[in-house]
């Protein structure tokens, strides 16, 4: 019987240089998109999918993003005075139930796969969903919701993925596929940023993961891979083989916040799909993009 999944890790220790200066006194995942902090849409996707505890993996200058997560009363107190009753409504929704957020510190820059190693103790010896909060996406269903799908019918460990360009594979960890269909495929490889011409495939891990509590033990001596990092892609390939490994090719559309034009795109999407917002908006863009072609 596969093991329910009940525990979300976020890893938001990373410096966000290229943001700067936006980034010098605010985390990079405090930055919103329309009127949300990017964070705030990885943490409802989790929701969304059924995740009951979320884990986030925090650096030094982060406290704001712990804060965004409690209440803060005097604020609820002046809305409920002055009659904002919807706004109030919207900051308690977002708020997780109490006692079901942890924060663990990640004292030093070592990669996303030490990051995810410093929530070790925090998830214990279960399944645990990995979702990096610089991706974010507009989807029908949630890209977790469609993950844990293909985790309920095959167990092991599930990996999100997409397709881009072939010259663009040696940026991204690559899966092989194997048997299966799109919504749930048999992972064959893994290579961490690969060459052109080493890529199994032009399908690319999109920041979403299930993973089984063994990788922990990989990533305790994991040896640092691309980037000088510790890698979390070097440490399920050493799960490859004894565990499966699923590929879902997720219906939806992805924006990397972490790069300034996919920050920008995003924010233009999503707002074009505000009621509040959506017409005003579309006549002022359309007015910029005509005046950018004069």
């Amino acid at each position: 019987m596969t093991a329910k999944l009940r525990v979300a890790v976020f890893p938001v220790a990373g410096l966000g240089t290229r943001f700067l200066p936006a980034t010098k006194a605010m985390p990079k995942e405090m930055l919103t998109v329309v009127d949300r902090p990017v964070i705030q849409y990885a943490v409802d996707e989790a929701k969304q999918a059924g995740i009951e505890h979320f884990v986030f993996v925090t650096g030094r200058n982060k406290s704001v993003i712990e804060d965004h997560f409690d209440r803060q009363f005097e604020l609820e107190h002046t809305l409920e005075q002055r009659g904002k009753t919807e706004a109030l409504q919207l900051l308690q929704a977002d708020l997780p139930q109490p006692g079901k957020t942890s924060f663990t510190r990640q004292q030093e820059p070592l990669g996303l796969g030490h990051a995810v190693w410093c929530a070790r103790e925090l998830v214990g010896d279960e399944p645990f969903a990995l979702l990096l909060p610089d991706m974010i996406f507009k989807s029908e269903q949630g890209v977790l919701a469609q993950m844990i799908a293909a985790y309920e019918q095959h167990g092991g460990n599930v990996l999100a993925v997409e397709e881009v360009a072939p010259e663009d594979v040696s940026s991204y960890g690559v899966v092989g596929r194997g048997e299966g269909p799109d919504e749930g495929f048999e992972i064959t490889q893994m290579v961490e940023k690969p060459k052109q011409a080493d890529a199994p495939s032009n399908l690319i891990i999109s920041g979403r993961y299930i993973l089984q509590p063994e990788v922990f033990e990989l990533l305790e001596n994991q040896a640092k891979g691309a980037g000088n990092e510790i890698q979390i892609t070097d440490a399920m390939q050493g799960l490859l083989g004894k565990q499966r490994f699923t590929g879902v090719k997720y219906k939806g559309t992805a924006f990397d916040c972490g790069s300034k034009v996919g920050f920008l795109s995003a924010n233009v999407a999503f707002a074009l799909e505000r009621q509040d917002i959506a017409v005003e908006f579309l006549h002022e863009l359309n007015q910029i993009i005509r005046a950018a072609k004069r």
